[in-house]
Protein backbone atom coordinates (compact mmCIF):
# COMPACT_ATOMS: atom_id res chain seq x y z
CA UNK A 1 0.00 0.00 0.00
CA UNK A 2 1.18 3.49 -0.60
CA UNK A 3 2.18 6.12 2.10
CA UNK A 4 -1.68 8.10 2.75
CA UNK A 5 0.64 11.02 1.89
CA UNK A 6 0.50 10.00 -1.65
CA UNK A 7 -3.15 9.89 -2.09
CA UNK A 8 -4.03 12.45 -4.68
CA UNK A 9 -5.46 15.87 -3.08
CA UNK A 10 -8.81 17.20 -3.62
CA UNK A 11 -9.56 19.82 -6.95
CA UNK A 12 -11.98 21.83 -6.13
CA UNK A 13 -11.84 24.75 -8.42
CA UNK A 14 -10.99 24.98 -12.27
CA UNK A 15 -7.72 24.16 -12.64
CA UNK A 16 -5.40 22.65 -9.57
CA UNK A 17 -3.00 25.71 -10.60
CA UNK A 18 -5.13 28.51 -9.03
CA UNK A 19 -4.97 27.09 -5.54
CA UNK A 20 -4.70 29.90 -3.10
CA UNK A 21 -2.96 30.83 -0.95
CA UNK A 22 0.35 29.54 0.59
CA UNK A 23 -0.04 28.17 3.86
CA UNK A 24 3.54 28.87 4.46
CA UNK A 25 2.77 32.77 4.28
CA UNK A 26 -0.27 32.19 6.62
CA UNK A 27 1.57 30.96 9.09
CA UNK A 28 4.35 33.53 9.00
CA UNK A 29 2.06 36.12 9.30
CA UNK A 30 0.39 35.36 12.58
CA UNK A 31 3.95 35.78 14.19
CA UNK A 32 4.48 38.99 12.50
CA UNK A 33 6.53 41.62 14.78
CA UNK A 34 2.79 44.11 14.46
CA UNK A 35 0.59 44.72 17.58
CA UNK A 36 -2.36 42.53 17.87
CA UNK A 37 -4.50 45.54 17.03
CA UNK A 38 -2.88 46.19 13.50
CA UNK A 39 -3.00 43.05 12.52
CA UNK A 40 -5.16 42.07 9.37
CA UNK A 41 -7.90 39.21 9.79
CA UNK A 42 -6.23 36.01 8.54
CA UNK A 43 -9.49 35.08 7.27
CA UNK A 44 -8.93 37.95 4.59
CA UNK A 45 -5.80 37.75 3.66
CA UNK A 46 -4.97 38.27 0.02
CA UNK A 47 -2.32 38.67 -2.33
CA UNK A 48 -2.77 42.23 -2.17
CA UNK A 49 -2.59 42.84 1.53
CA UNK A 50 0.05 40.55 2.43
CA UNK A 51 2.79 41.65 -0.20
CA UNK A 52 3.44 45.02 2.20
CA UNK A 53 7.06 44.10 3.98
CA UNK A 54 10.54 43.18 3.13
CA UNK A 55 10.01 40.00 5.11
CA UNK A 56 6.65 39.21 3.32
CA UNK A 57 9.02 39.38 0.03
CA UNK A 58 11.61 36.89 1.67
CA UNK A 59 8.68 34.45 2.72
CA UNK A 60 7.25 34.43 -0.64
CA UNK A 61 10.39 33.80 -2.55
CA UNK A 62 11.16 30.99 0.42
CA UNK A 63 7.91 29.55 -0.48
CA UNK A 64 9.35 28.52 -3.37
CA UNK A 65 11.83 26.73 -2.02
CA UNK A 66 9.20 24.84 0.22
CA UNK A 67 7.24 23.77 -2.82
CA UNK A 68 10.37 22.29 -4.49
CA UNK A 69 10.56 19.55 -2.03
CA UNK A 70 6.66 18.96 -2.66
CA UNK A 71 5.04 15.45 -3.34
CA UNK A 72 4.04 16.82 -6.40
CA UNK A 73 7.16 18.85 -8.05
CA UNK A 74 10.16 16.13 -6.82
CA UNK A 75 8.73 13.01 -5.82
CA UNK A 76 7.29 10.28 -6.72
CA UNK A 77 5.46 11.25 -10.04
CA UNK A 78 8.42 13.06 -10.82
CA UNK A 79 10.75 10.18 -10.40
CA UNK A 80 8.32 7.78 -12.83
CA UNK A 81 8.27 10.65 -15.33
CA UNK A 82 11.89 10.65 -15.31
CA UNK A 83 14.24 7.81 -14.36
CA UNK A 84 11.03 4.51 -14.44
CA UNK A 85 9.96 5.65 -17.83
CA UNK A 86 13.52 5.28 -19.89
CA UNK A 87 15.90 2.62 -19.76
CA UNK A 88 17.43 3.63 -16.65
CA UNK A 89 14.86 2.26 -14.33
CA UNK A 90 11.69 -0.23 -13.49
CA UNK A 91 8.71 0.97 -11.41
CA UNK A 92 10.82 -1.18 -8.48
CA UNK A 93 8.92 -2.29 -5.06
CA UNK A 94 6.03 -4.79 -5.03
CA UNK A 95 4.27 -6.41 -8.21
CA UNK A 96 1.63 -4.91 -7.29
CA UNK A 97 2.31 -1.66 -5.92
CA UNK A 98 1.54 1.71 -7.04
CA UNK A 99 -0.09 0.26 -10.44
CA UNK A 100 -0.29 3.89 -12.03
CA UNK A 101 3.57 3.61 -11.71
CA UNK A 102 4.10 0.28 -13.37
CA UNK A 103 1.75 1.95 -16.86
CA UNK A 104 4.48 4.57 -16.95
CA UNK A 105 7.07 1.86 -17.01
CA UNK A 106 5.13 -0.25 -20.21
CA UNK A 107 3.80 2.75 -21.49
CA UNK A 108 0.38 1.83 -21.17
CA UNK A 109 -0.94 4.62 -19.47
CA UNK A 110 -3.85 6.80 -20.25
CA UNK A 111 -4.87 10.72 -19.89
CA UNK A 112 -6.25 9.45 -16.63
CA UNK A 113 -2.97 8.09 -15.31
CA UNK A 114 -2.35 9.91 -12.07
CA UNK A 115 1.64 10.89 -12.93
CA UNK A 116 0.83 13.66 -15.17
CA UNK A 117 -1.81 14.66 -13.39
CA UNK A 118 0.40 14.97 -10.03
CA UNK A 119 2.96 17.05 -11.73
CA UNK A 120 0.92 19.46 -13.64
CA UNK A 121 -0.92 20.37 -10.25
CA UNK A 122 2.24 20.57 -8.70
CA UNK A 123 4.22 22.47 -11.63
CA UNK A 124 1.36 24.95 -11.83
CA UNK A 125 0.75 25.80 -8.24
CA UNK A 126 4.95 26.33 -8.36
CA UNK A 127 3.83 28.88 -11.26
CA UNK A 128 1.43 30.26 -9.35
CA UNK A 129 3.56 31.19 -6.55
CA UNK A 130 6.22 32.51 -8.76
CA UNK A 131 3.92 34.86 -10.76
CA UNK A 132 2.75 36.23 -7.47
CA UNK A 133 5.68 37.17 -6.32
CA UNK A 134 7.03 38.46 -9.39
CA UNK A 135 4.42 40.73 -10.12
CA UNK A 136 4.16 42.44 -6.29
CA UNK A 137 7.60 42.19 -4.73
CA UNK A 138 8.52 45.23 -6.82
CA UNK A 139 5.93 47.02 -5.45
CA UNK A 140 7.60 46.83 -1.76
CA UNK A 141 9.08 49.57 -0.27
CA UNK A 142 12.58 47.74 0.31
CA UNK A 143 16.37 47.36 -0.03
CA UNK A 144 16.43 47.78 -3.73
CA UNK A 145 19.32 45.29 -4.30
CA UNK A 146 17.35 42.42 -1.77
CA UNK A 147 14.20 43.17 -3.68
CA UNK A 148 15.48 42.47 -6.97
CA UNK A 149 17.58 39.32 -6.39
CA UNK A 150 14.63 37.79 -4.58
CA UNK A 151 12.36 38.62 -7.66
CA UNK A 152 15.40 37.17 -10.10
CA UNK A 153 15.48 33.64 -7.79
CA UNK A 154 11.63 33.73 -8.82
CA UNK A 155 12.22 33.46 -12.45
CA UNK A 156 14.46 30.91 -12.18
CA UNK A 157 11.70 28.99 -10.26
CA UNK A 158 9.25 29.72 -12.48
CA UNK A 159 11.76 29.00 -15.71
CA UNK A 160 12.63 25.53 -13.98
CA UNK A 161 8.82 24.50 -14.04
CA UNK A 162 8.33 25.30 -17.81
CA UNK A 163 11.25 23.86 -18.79
CA UNK A 164 9.82 20.56 -17.13
CA UNK A 165 6.59 21.17 -18.22
CA UNK A 166 7.19 21.79 -22.04
CA UNK A 167 9.22 18.69 -22.36
CA UNK A 168 6.60 16.60 -20.61
CA UNK A 169 3.74 18.03 -22.38
CA UNK A 170 4.87 20.07 -25.29
CA UNK A 171 2.47 22.97 -25.81
CA UNK A 172 0.70 24.37 -22.19
CA UNK A 173 -0.80 27.03 -20.88
CA UNK A 174 1.83 29.63 -19.99
CA UNK A 175 1.02 32.32 -17.59
CA UNK A 176 3.62 34.93 -16.25
CA UNK A 177 0.75 37.05 -13.79
CA UNK A 178 -1.93 36.35 -11.02
CA UNK A 179 -5.47 36.11 -12.86
CA UNK A 180 -8.84 37.16 -12.07
CA UNK A 181 -11.48 34.17 -11.87
CA UNK A 182 -12.47 34.90 -15.10
CA UNK A 183 -9.12 34.08 -16.91
CA UNK A 184 -8.84 30.91 -15.12
CA UNK A 185 -9.40 28.65 -18.09
CA UNK A 186 -6.25 29.36 -20.22
CA UNK A 187 -5.21 27.80 -23.88
CA UNK A 188 -2.25 25.98 -25.11
CA UNK A 189 0.45 27.66 -26.56
CA UNK A 190 3.26 26.75 -28.87
CA UNK A 191 6.39 25.18 -27.39
CA UNK A 192 8.53 28.08 -29.27
CA UNK A 193 6.60 30.64 -26.88
CA UNK A 194 7.07 28.60 -23.50
CA UNK A 195 11.06 28.33 -24.15
CA UNK A 196 11.02 32.48 -25.69
CA UNK A 197 9.73 32.94 -21.86
CA UNK A 198 12.06 30.41 -20.20
CA UNK A 199 15.20 31.96 -21.63
CA UNK A 200 14.10 35.34 -21.16
CA UNK A 201 13.37 34.74 -17.16
CA UNK A 202 16.38 33.44 -17.04
CA UNK A 203 18.49 35.96 -18.82
CA UNK A 204 16.75 38.54 -16.58
CA UNK A 205 17.69 36.11 -13.55
CA UNK A 206 21.45 36.26 -14.86
CA UNK A 207 21.93 40.13 -14.91
CA UNK A 208 20.84 40.22 -11.21
CA UNK A 209 21.70 36.94 -9.55
CA UNK A 210 25.28 37.01 -7.67
CA UNK A 211 27.76 33.99 -8.06
CA UNK A 212 27.82 31.22 -5.51
CA UNK A 213 30.78 32.70 -4.08
CA UNK A 214 29.08 36.06 -3.52
CA UNK A 215 26.13 34.30 -0.86
CA UNK A 216 26.87 34.33 3.22
CA UNK A 217 27.50 30.86 4.51
CA UNK A 218 23.60 31.22 5.49
CA UNK A 219 22.42 31.22 2.59
CA UNK A 220 23.96 28.45 1.22
CA UNK A 221 21.77 26.87 -1.42
CA UNK A 222 19.93 29.66 -2.66
CA UNK A 223 20.01 29.74 -6.74
CA UNK A 224 22.81 31.84 -8.31
CA UNK A 225 23.99 33.07 -11.71
CA UNK A 226 25.10 30.18 -12.34
CA UNK A 227 22.48 28.24 -11.76
CA UNK A 228 20.36 30.33 -13.78
CA UNK A 229 23.25 30.30 -16.84
CA UNK A 230 23.51 26.07 -16.30
CA UNK A 231 19.51 26.02 -16.53
CA UNK A 232 19.20 28.33 -19.50
CA UNK A 233 22.37 25.76 -21.03
CA UNK A 234 19.92 22.54 -20.57
CA UNK A 235 17.30 25.30 -22.02
CA UNK A 236 18.60 25.39 -25.65
CA UNK A 237 20.12 21.97 -25.40
CA UNK A 238 16.57 20.69 -25.08
CA UNK A 239 15.76 22.25 -28.14
CA UNK A 240 19.38 21.38 -30.36
CA UNK A 241 20.29 25.32 -30.14
CA UNK A 242 24.12 24.32 -29.82
CA UNK A 243 25.75 27.85 -30.30
CA UNK A 244 24.05 28.94 -27.14
CA UNK A 245 24.49 25.53 -25.06
CA UNK A 246 27.87 26.45 -25.66
CA UNK A 247 27.96 29.96 -24.64
CA UNK A 248 26.00 29.44 -21.22
CA UNK A 249 28.02 26.19 -19.75
CA UNK A 250 31.12 28.13 -20.58
CA UNK A 251 29.91 30.89 -18.89
CA UNK A 252 29.49 28.42 -15.90
CA UNK A 253 32.84 26.78 -16.60
CA UNK A 254 34.87 30.36 -16.92
CA UNK A 255 33.35 31.88 -13.66
CA UNK A 256 35.55 29.52 -11.91
CA UNK A 257 33.11 29.38 -9.26
CA UNK A 258 32.83 24.84 -9.58
CA UNK A 259 34.90 22.43 -9.76
CA UNK A 260 33.92 18.33 -9.74
CA UNK A 261 33.68 17.00 -6.19
CA UNK A 262 37.08 14.27 -5.83
CA UNK A 263 34.98 11.49 -4.86
CA UNK A 264 32.10 10.31 -7.29
CA UNK A 265 30.01 8.28 -4.69
CA UNK A 266 30.11 10.90 -2.10
CA UNK A 267 28.53 13.41 -3.92
CA UNK A 268 25.34 11.95 -3.04
CA UNK A 269 25.90 11.82 0.47
CA UNK A 270 25.30 14.04 3.15
CA UNK A 271 29.25 14.94 3.06
CA UNK A 272 28.63 16.22 -0.75
CA UNK A 273 25.90 18.73 -0.08
CA UNK A 274 26.39 22.11 -1.58
CA UNK A 275 29.87 20.82 -2.15
CA UNK A 276 32.18 22.66 -5.18
CA UNK A 277 30.07 20.53 -7.92
CA UNK A 278 26.69 22.24 -7.04
CA UNK A 279 25.70 24.50 -9.40
CA UNK A 280 21.55 24.08 -8.49
CA UNK A 281 20.62 22.11 -5.36
CA UNK A 282 17.54 22.44 -3.08
CA UNK A 283 18.70 21.75 0.55
CA UNK A 284 16.22 19.44 2.37
CA UNK A 285 16.36 18.99 6.04
CA UNK A 286 14.36 16.92 8.69
CA UNK A 287 10.55 18.63 9.57
CA UNK A 288 7.38 18.82 7.95
CA UNK A 289 8.25 22.12 5.69
CA UNK A 290 11.99 21.48 4.98
CA UNK A 291 12.00 17.93 4.57
CA UNK A 292 11.13 15.64 0.75
CA UNK A 293 9.96 11.80 0.08
CA UNK A 294 12.46 12.03 -2.94
CA UNK A 295 14.65 9.77 -0.76
CA UNK A 296 11.76 7.75 0.91
CA UNK A 297 10.11 6.53 -2.06
CA UNK A 298 13.44 4.97 -3.46
CA UNK A 299 15.21 4.04 -0.46
CA UNK A 300 15.76 0.03 0.24
CA UNK A 301 12.39 -1.69 1.42
CA UNK A 302 12.67 -4.86 4.28
CA UNK A 303 15.51 -5.10 6.29
CA UNK A 304 17.22 -2.48 7.06
CA UNK A 305 13.73 -0.36 6.27
CA UNK A 306 14.77 2.80 4.44
CA UNK A 307 11.90 3.55 2.51
CA UNK A 308 9.81 2.26 -0.28
CA UNK A 309 11.87 0.45 -3.15
CA UNK A 310 10.79 2.17 -6.21
CA UNK A 311 12.81 3.50 -8.87
CA UNK A 312 14.94 -0.15 -9.55
CA UNK A 313 17.97 0.42 -11.71
CA UNK A 314 17.16 -1.45 -14.78
CA UNK A 315 19.13 -4.75 -16.09
CA UNK A 316 20.02 -2.66 -18.96
CA UNK A 317 21.51 -0.05 -17.19
CA UNK A 318 23.80 -2.51 -15.28
CA UNK A 319 25.21 -3.50 -18.54
CA UNK A 320 25.82 0.09 -20.45
CA UNK A 321 28.42 1.13 -17.97
CA UNK A 322 32.08 0.67 -19.53
CA UNK A 323 33.83 -2.50 -17.35
CA UNK A 324 35.74 -1.50 -14.33
CA UNK A 325 33.38 1.82 -13.96
CA UNK A 326 33.45 2.77 -10.30
CA UNK A 327 30.28 4.72 -10.86
CA UNK A 328 28.23 1.89 -11.43
CA UNK A 329 29.03 0.66 -7.96
CA UNK A 330 28.22 4.25 -6.94
CA UNK A 331 24.92 4.46 -8.42
CA UNK A 332 23.42 1.01 -7.28
CA UNK A 333 22.55 -0.72 -4.31
CA UNK A 334 22.43 -4.33 -4.32
CA UNK A 335 21.19 -6.82 -1.26
CA UNK A 336 24.16 -8.02 0.32
CA UNK A 337 25.51 -4.70 -0.13
CA UNK A 338 27.04 -2.64 3.58
CA UNK A 339 25.01 0.76 3.46
CA UNK A 340 27.68 3.44 2.55
CA UNK A 341 27.85 4.63 5.77
CA UNK A 342 28.38 1.05 7.09
CA UNK A 343 25.44 0.62 9.44
CA UNK A 344 23.76 -2.59 7.95
CA UNK A 345 24.24 -4.80 5.36
CA UNK A 346 20.95 -4.58 2.58
CA UNK A 347 18.98 -8.13 3.16
CA UNK A 348 17.43 -9.76 0.36
CA UNK A 349 13.83 -8.66 0.21
CA UNK A 350 11.90 -11.66 -1.26
CA UNK A 351 8.41 -10.00 -2.12
CA UNK A 352 10.69 -7.95 -4.73
CA UNK A 353 11.69 -9.37 -8.26
CA UNK A 354 15.48 -8.64 -8.98
CA UNK A 355 15.56 -6.74 -6.45
CA UNK A 356 18.35 -3.14 -6.18
CA UNK A 357 18.14 0.42 -5.18
CA UNK A 358 19.20 4.22 -6.61
CA UNK A 359 22.11 4.48 -4.50
CA UNK A 360 22.31 7.91 -5.39
CA UNK A 361 19.08 8.68 -3.23
CA UNK A 362 19.97 6.58 -0.19
CA UNK A 363 20.25 8.52 3.04
CA UNK A 364 21.05 8.02 6.89
CA UNK A 365 18.53 7.98 8.88
CA UNK A 366 17.74 11.33 10.34
CA UNK A 367 18.83 12.33 13.99
CA UNK A 368 15.25 11.13 15.80
CA UNK A 369 15.83 7.54 14.34
CA UNK A 370 12.99 8.03 11.94
CA UNK A 371 14.22 6.47 8.35
CA UNK A 372 11.95 8.47 6.76
CA UNK A 373 11.65 12.19 7.55
CA UNK A 374 13.86 13.42 3.95
CA UNK A 375 16.68 15.32 4.37
CA UNK A 376 18.54 14.48 1.45
CA UNK A 377 18.95 17.56 -1.16
CA UNK A 378 18.11 18.00 -4.59
CA UNK A 379 20.75 17.77 -6.84
CA UNK A 380 19.13 19.19 -9.97
CA UNK A 381 22.52 20.65 -11.54
CA UNK A 382 25.97 19.17 -10.92
CA UNK A 383 29.07 20.61 -13.09
CA UNK A 384 29.74 17.62 -14.45
CA UNK A 385 26.42 17.98 -16.55
CA UNK A 386 27.52 21.46 -17.67
CA UNK A 387 30.99 20.22 -18.55
CA UNK A 388 28.90 16.99 -20.20
CA UNK A 389 26.78 19.92 -21.95
CA UNK A 390 29.40 21.99 -23.17
CA UNK A 391 31.16 18.80 -24.84
CA UNK A 392 28.21 18.04 -26.79
CA UNK A 393 27.92 21.25 -27.74
CA UNK A 394 31.34 21.83 -28.82
CA UNK A 395 31.23 19.01 -30.58
CA UNK A 396 28.01 20.11 -32.55
CA UNK A 397 30.02 23.18 -33.57
CA UNK A 398 33.04 21.39 -35.13
CA UNK A 399 35.55 21.83 -31.71
CA UNK A 400 35.75 18.43 -30.54
CA UNK A 401 39.68 19.40 -29.69
CA UNK A 402 37.83 20.95 -26.55
CA UNK A 403 35.41 19.17 -26.52
CA UNK A 404 37.53 16.38 -25.29
CA UNK A 405 38.68 18.22 -22.96
CA UNK A 406 35.77 18.49 -20.80
CA UNK A 407 34.54 14.78 -21.62
CA UNK A 408 37.49 13.85 -20.45
CA UNK A 409 37.92 15.87 -17.23
CA UNK A 410 34.91 13.83 -16.09
CA UNK A 411 36.21 10.61 -16.91
CA UNK A 412 39.29 11.38 -14.73
CA UNK A 413 37.43 12.02 -12.15
CA UNK A 414 35.37 9.19 -12.06
CA UNK A 415 38.08 7.02 -12.50
CA UNK A 416 39.50 7.61 -9.17
CA UNK A 417 42.61 6.29 -8.13
CA UNK A 418 42.80 3.58 -11.02
CA UNK A 419 44.70 3.73 -13.65
CA UNK A 420 43.33 0.77 -15.72
CA UNK A 421 39.30 2.23 -16.55
CA UNK A 422 37.86 4.75 -18.26
CA UNK A 423 40.60 5.64 -20.81
CA UNK A 424 40.67 9.10 -21.97
CA UNK A 425 38.57 9.39 -24.92
CA UNK A 426 40.78 10.34 -28.28
CA UNK A 427 38.44 10.47 -31.32
CA UNK A 428 37.94 13.32 -33.36
CA UNK A 429 35.06 12.43 -35.72
CA UNK A 430 32.19 14.37 -34.81
CA UNK A 431 29.63 10.82 -35.01
CA UNK A 432 31.48 8.60 -33.04
CA UNK A 433 32.41 11.55 -30.34
CA UNK A 434 28.48 12.72 -30.28
CA UNK A 435 28.19 8.94 -29.27
CA UNK A 436 30.67 8.93 -26.44
CA UNK A 437 29.05 12.05 -25.27
CA UNK A 438 25.73 10.75 -24.76
CA UNK A 439 26.94 7.62 -23.39
CA UNK A 440 29.06 9.32 -21.04
CA UNK A 441 26.08 11.65 -19.85
CA UNK A 442 24.47 8.17 -19.24
CA UNK A 443 26.58 6.78 -16.89
CA UNK A 444 27.97 10.04 -15.15
CA UNK A 445 23.64 11.07 -14.39
CA UNK A 446 22.16 7.57 -14.55
CA UNK A 447 19.36 7.81 -12.02
CA UNK A 448 19.56 11.66 -11.73
CA UNK A 449 15.81 12.36 -13.44
CA UNK A 450 17.46 13.49 -16.78
CA UNK A 451 18.06 10.41 -19.15
CA UNK A 452 14.19 10.63 -20.12
CA UNK A 453 14.92 14.24 -21.00
CA UNK A 454 18.17 13.52 -23.14
CA UNK A 455 16.57 10.57 -25.19
CA UNK A 456 13.61 12.84 -26.03
CA UNK A 457 16.26 15.81 -27.07
CA UNK A 458 18.18 13.46 -29.27
CA UNK A 459 15.82 11.44 -31.31
CA UNK A 460 16.15 8.12 -29.88
CA UNK A 461 13.18 7.88 -27.72
CA UNK A 462 11.55 5.40 -29.73
CA UNK A 463 14.80 3.21 -30.74
CA UNK A 464 15.49 2.93 -27.16
CA UNK A 465 13.02 2.23 -25.24
CA UNK A 466 11.40 -0.80 -28.35
CA UNK A 467 15.17 -2.22 -27.89
CA UNK A 468 14.35 -2.72 -24.19
CA UNK A 469 10.99 -4.08 -25.13
CA UNK A 470 8.47 -1.25 -24.16
CA UNK A 471 5.38 -0.56 -25.52
CA UNK A 472 6.35 2.40 -26.95
CA UNK A 473 4.12 4.04 -30.01
CA UNK A 474 5.87 7.39 -31.78
CA UNK A 475 4.60 9.73 -31.88
CA UNK A 476 2.44 9.51 -29.10
CA UNK A 477 4.64 8.76 -26.43
CA UNK A 478 7.18 11.57 -26.95
CA UNK A 479 4.30 13.30 -24.84
CA UNK A 480 2.78 12.57 -21.91
CA UNK A 481 -0.88 12.91 -22.23
CA UNK A 482 -2.82 16.48 -20.92
CA UNK A 483 -4.58 15.47 -17.59
CA UNK A 484 -7.88 14.24 -18.45
CA UNK A 485 -9.86 16.01 -15.82
CA UNK A 486 -7.93 19.25 -16.68
CA UNK A 487 -9.46 18.80 -20.01
CA UNK A 488 -12.64 17.74 -18.57
CA UNK A 489 -12.32 21.31 -16.41
CA UNK A 490 -11.26 23.85 -19.08
CA UNK A 491 -14.65 24.20 -21.29
CA UNK A 492 -13.02 23.10 -24.32
CA UNK A 493 -10.12 25.55 -24.01
CA UNK A 494 -7.22 22.77 -23.62
CA UNK A 495 -7.06 20.37 -26.38
CA UNK A 496 -5.24 16.39 -26.06
CA UNK A 497 -1.75 15.71 -27.24
CA UNK A 498 -2.46 13.31 -30.32
CA UNK A 499 -2.94 9.48 -29.53
CA UNK A 500 -4.54 9.76 -26.29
Amino acid sequence: MLCPSSKSKSRIMKTTYFKLILPLIILALASCGDSFLDKKPLGKLTTANFFETENHAILATNALYEHMRSWEVHVFSYIGMTDIVSDDADKGSFANDAAFLGEIDDFTFSASNLAPLTVWQGYYQGIFRANNAIVNIPGIAMNTALRDRLVAECKVFRAYFYLNLVRWFGDVPLITEPLDPSEFSQPRVPVTDVYHQIEQDLLDAIAVLPEKSQYTSAELGRVTRGSARGLLARAYLAQGDFVNTEKYALEVINSSQYSLYPNYAKIFQLVGEHSSESVFEIGSTTGAINSSQYNQVQGARGTPNLGWGFNRPSDNLVSSYEQGDPRRDATILYPGETLPDGSAVVEDNPDIVNERYNQKAWVPPAPSGDNFEGQGNLRLIRYADVLLMAAEALNENNNPTQALVYLNMVRTRARGTSMTVLPNVTTTDKNALRIRIWNERRSELAMEQIRWFDLLRQGRAEQVMQAVGKNFVSPKHLLFPIPQVEIDLSSGDLEQNPGY
